[in-house]
């Protein structure tokens, strides 16, 4: 049906320019994430089947624009029709941080307004962006409205990049209404001109694979987390990314008590460090290869607060070429296990920038020191105030990350060795809530008013497919 959408495009020299498309009927079945889920689950049983994801199924994606280029079918099966309205510009560099860069060589620059009739429903919008230019952070702000509403402001392309020139950029959009039978998306100018690559439109489907649930942790008792499915960190301050707290296994930092799961970090002086807080994970108690997690969350607020939920190999030097078992790998800058054998990140907050959530992986071709690690975000909801889930569903072939059942994030077997794909063993879950460090201490001092804060869970659900066995 794509391809026989046809793009109309206005293109008025020195003005707004708009794009028009033809009528297009999103799929019927549309998941309403603002509802508690929680409220349809709370008790079931432990075991159980789940919806899950065929391995060719994707949101369902009613439209998706190749800004300024060609027709294109991406790396991820989305079809991406012509912008007809300019010509074709193609950047003469490398593109950082995609593993699917030609949607990204072309682009279009300048106040740009897009109209698009669509049947009324709920989508999702995917935004893709790449800064053509060698400047500063700075240099080219915006703002992106959706349907009136602005919901990314002040869009500074390189500094959402860590300060990484000529590096992708993905941003998702969830959750927009639309009840006029017209999709309306305006880029305004701050500093400079805005800029896009590309966009994507979709609406989340009814997912009909059959997972079955292997592992968990309801939280459904009271005190430390149970010995039987959860390991500590305790560790100092500085340990891993110049981070300021104390990981501790007091119940004081991490303790369940009605009904969830509390990582709390508190403002004291305690073991050389003035924070302390807490790390648990499930390594060779609650291990996956292949499958999906489920995080149902909510998370701390405050700046210098820095929660995650992401997943570490438990074998980690099954790819390191300059340590060995038993090497003191978290933290190192003499071993390599990290990034060798691969990270997954599920869900990571900060806190100076408030209800962006981002998904990235980490391996030995691409993480963050060379700029070339694989990412995207997500302009997510009241995250202090409400639950949200937090998923990934990992096979041979991909990685999805999710929030609240829409794929913001995506990674793709490239059939390289295991230096783009570490994936191929099993890795187990880690739960904290940094203070300050390299990300978290990014955007000023930590706010000590803040604390205490705390990031609270509500089950943690491993699934795998049923022709899969457990890996623990």
């Amino acid at each position: 049906m794509l391809l026989r959408i046809l793009i109309i495009v206005l293109l008025l020299l020195g003005h707004t320019s708009a794009v028009s498309v033809e009528k297009v009927a999103p799929n019927k079945q549309v998941f309403d994430s603002k509802r508690d889920l929680r409220n349809a689950e709370r008790h079931q049983q432990p075991i159980h089947e789940a919806g899950g994801m065929d391995d060719k199924s994707f949101n369902s994606v009613v439209w998706a624009l190749n800004v300024g280029g060609h027709a294109y079918l991406g790396a991820d099966g989305i079809e991406y029709q012509a912008d007809n309205s300019v010509g074709h510009t193609l950047l003469g560099f490398a593109i950082k941080g995609s593993q699917d860069d030609s949607v990204l060589k072309t682009y279009r620059a300048g106040p740009l307004e897009i109209g698009k009739s669509i049947e009324n429903g709920r989508y999702d919008l995917m935004f893709k962006f790449v800064e053509p230019e060698d400047s500063k952070p700075g240099g080219r702000v915006f703002n992106v409205l959706v349907e009136g509403e602005r919901v990314i402001a002040n869009l500074d392309i390189l500094l959402a990049r860590d300060g990484n020139p000529r590096s992708s950029l993905t941003r998702m959009i969830p959750n927009v209404d639309v009840n006029d039978g017209r999709l309306d998306i305006l880029l305004e100018p701050v500093v400079g001109e805005p800029i896009l690559s590309a966009i994507i439109v979709q609406t989340k489907t009814k997912r009909g694979e059959v997972w079955r649930q292997v592992w968990g942790d309801e939280f459904d008792y009271t005190g430390p987390p149970d010995p039987k499915k959860w390991s500590f960190n305790v560790w100092p301050a500085g340990k891993v990314n110049g981070e300021e707290q104390a990981y501790t296994a007091r119940q004081k930092n991490v303790r369940v008590e009605q009904g969830r799961l509390v990582i709390e970090a508190h403002k004291e002086e305690y073991a050389k460090a003035s924070y302390t807080s807490g790390r648990i994970h499930s390594a060779r108690k609650g291990d996956l290869l292949y499958g999906r997690i489920e995080v149902r969350a909510k998370l701390p607020a405050g700046q210098g607060t820095w929660p995650a939920l992401w997943m570490l190999p438990t074998a980690p030097f099954t790819y390191a070429t300059t340590c060995t078992e038993g090497a003191d790998w978290q933290g190192s800058s003499v071993c390599d296990a990290w990034p060798n054998s691969g990270e997954i990140d599920i869900m990571e907050h900060v806190g100076y920038d408030m209800n962006r959530v981002h998904g990235t992986v980490h391996t030995k071709s691409y993480y963050w020191v060379n700029g070339e690690q694989r990412k995207a975000s997500v302009e997510a909801e009241m995250v202090d105030q409400r639950f949200h889930v937090y998923a990934m569903e990992w096979s041979p072939d991909r990685i999805d990350v999710f929030y609240d059942d829409a794929i913001y994030f995506t990674y793709i077997n490239d059939g390289g060795d295991w230096r783009s794909w570490p994936f191929d063993h099993p890795f187990h879950l880690v739960m904290n809530v940094a203070v300050g460090g390299g990300w978290g201490g990014a955007g000023g001092p930590t706010d000590a008013s803040a604390f205490p804060t705390a990031m609270l869970v509500d089950y943690v659900r491993l699934y795998q497919k049923t022709e899969n066995k457990a890996a623990n």
